[in-house]
This record gives structure tokens, C-alpha cells and sequence, in this order.
């Protein structure tokens, strides 16, 4: 198995691209702000053949380069329906106070061909299986996406801005709620193994074990108390 990451553009979005091996088909996750060129790079250094874009939520710092990649390998970019409109309009996405700032400075829009994901699918791209699962909460239209164990590996994560080594996504932006991003780490992450590798949209990444352990959300959560609001959120 091969996980290559990077962190990319204003606000360090990692992008992921996943193979089975090097020299082989890869779907890539969350090319965000200035992505592009990294996602060529890792391409070339693992001579992998793009098959999938894969998109973990809609705000901009991770999908600003969807049109690109997608453009330049002739793939489908697959997003949940409810977050498929910030692709095409990042201000409604974001708040007139952090959209206006964007305005002209970059290029937004749809790729020639979009799928919609759905909660509880399984995707079969580059010889890979990702399951999905719906987490709203950061956005209406946030998803996660699930690789099983194998030989080589414990089972990943790869869970957008729902949850960060020592905290969880924002939810004071458009279609953000508390109640539900709570709602979504009940539901999706505290079942996993405490040997699941969580890889995020932003920062360093961690496991289950250690975020049942110290990130005060989850221990929260898990001690059904709802959770701390004054510890710090991230994200765009």
C-alpha cells in the first residue's frame, strides 16, 4: 500500500494520493489551494495513473484544485450532493467575510464529471475499497472515507476536518452545527479500532487510540457529555 501526502496552499490543506503500489492506479483526496503541482509531483516520483478524485467536504482549501487535476488526467471527482454547489460558489460556502476575500484571487468551478457520494457506500477505484460514511457537522455534505486492514497496514482514516490530533472541525461557517459534528465522531469514530490511523485535512496525523485518550471532543463524547466548547476547533 501506498499513502503519499502533502500539505498544500494557505491554510496547509494535506492532500492525500493512495495506491495500491507505486507504479500503479491511485485516487487522490482533497487537492485544495495550490495543489496541483504537488499532486504532479507525487505522481511522477510514484508513477502512479490518477483513476479518481475523492473529496472529504466542499470548502475551498480542499477542492480549489478538483478542476486541474481532474482536467489533466481525464477523471471523476466524486462529492457528497449537499456540499457539491461550493465547488462552483466558495462565498456561500464560507461567509461573505472570508468568501469576498477570495473572490478573484482564484479560479472555481466544476470538473467535466462529478458523482455524488452517499453514506454507508463502498467505492471500488485503483483496485482500492473506500467506504464512506455521511459526517455532517463541519459541513452538510462532510464525508469520511474508510480503508480496511491489511497485511501491510491497520486500517486508515481519512477523515477531513471532522477529526484533527487534539481536536475536531469548526462549525461557526455555513451549514456547520455543534450538535451534529458531535453527533458524527458517536457515530463513525468512536467504533473504529484503536489502531485506525486517522489522516485529516489539516496537521499531523494521529490514531483513534490516542484521540479517545486526550482529544477533549472525543473523551467528551465518549463519557456522553456532550464536549468542552472552549477548546480550540480547526479548519477553514
Amino acid at each position: 500500500m501506498l499513502i503519499a501526502g502533502f500539505p498544500a496552499g494557505a491554510w496547509g490543506t494535506n492532500c492525500y494520493l493512495v495506491a495500491p503500489a507505486a507504479g500503479e492506479e491511485c485516487v487522490i483526496i482533497d487537492p485544495g489551494h495550490e495543489a496541483a503541482r504537488g499532486v504532479e509531483e507525487t505522481i511522477a516520483k510514484h508513477r502512479l495513473k490518477p483513476v479518481a478524485v475523492v473529496l472529504t467536504h466542499g470548502h475551498l482549501d480542499h477542492v480549489a484544485s478538483v478542476v486541474p487535476v481532474c482536467g489533466a488526467h481525464g477523471v471523476p471527482a466524486w462529492i457528497h450532493p449537499e456540499d457539491r454547489y461550493m465547488m462552483s460558489d466558495p462565498e456561500k460556502a464560507l461567509g461573505r467575510s472570508i468568501g469576498q476575500q477570495l473572490m478573484g484571487e482564484l479560479t472555481v468551478g466544476e470538473p467535466d464529471d462529478v458523482r455524488e457520494l452517499t453514506d454507508g457506500s463502498a467505492l471500488t477505484l485503483a483496485g482500492l475499497e473506500l467506504t464512506v460514511s455521511h459526517t455532517p457537522g463541519h459541513t452538510k455534505g462532510s464525508v469520511t472515507f474508510r480503508l480496511p486492514e491489511t497485511a501491510e497496514i491497520p486500517p486508515v482514516l481519512f477523515s477531513g476536518d471532522l477529526l484533527f490530533a487534539g481536536s475536531i472541525g469548526r462549525t461557526d461557517l455555513p451549514g456547520g452545527s455543534h450538535a451534529e459534528i458531535l453527533e458524527s465522531l458517536a457515530r463513525v469514530c468512536l467504533p473504529l479500532d484503536d489502531s485506525t490511523v486517522v489522516l485529516s485535512g489539516h496537521g499531523p496525523q494521529t490514531t483513534i487510540g490516542r484521540e479517545r485518550a486526550a482529544n477533549p471532543y472525543l473523551r467528551e463524547v465518549a463519557r456522553g457529555l456532550g464536549a468542552d466548547t472552549t477548546a480550540p476547533r480547526r479548519g477553514l
